[in-house]
């Protein structure tokens, strides 16, 4: 997705997280820094670019739980990585790493 010249890029990447393919390719990303505050930070992202409370609607999980896994300072579940990836759209899976 190309971003028009007067989109700001807060509103570019909300707008791109929307997208299940992108929203993996960024998670997916994230992961390979092997960095838990990168991934959290790509949940979050994801997250609201979906609506924060639409996805704690569907996850299944309270409105405050789910900023508070998600903040700076949070450390969210696998049970609720899993419930917000699933309330987005995604799945976790995963896959062997290449080992040289």
């Amino acid at each position: 997705m190309k971003a028009p010249r007067d989109a700001s890029f807060a509103d570019y990447m909300a707008e791109s997280m929307k997208d299940p393919a992108e929203a993996a390719a960024y998670i997916e990303a994230a992961m390979e820094l092997d960095d838990p505050a990168a991934l959290l930070v790509a949940l979050r992202h994801v997250a609201k670019a979906h609506g924060m409370a639409e996805v704690a609607r569907r996850a299944d999980v309270g409105d405050k739980m789910l900023f508070r896994a998600l903040s700076a300072e949070g450390n969210p579940t696998l049970t609720t990585v899993h419930k917000v990836l699933h309330a987005v759209g995604l799945r976790l899976s995963v896959t062997p790493a290449h080992v040289a």
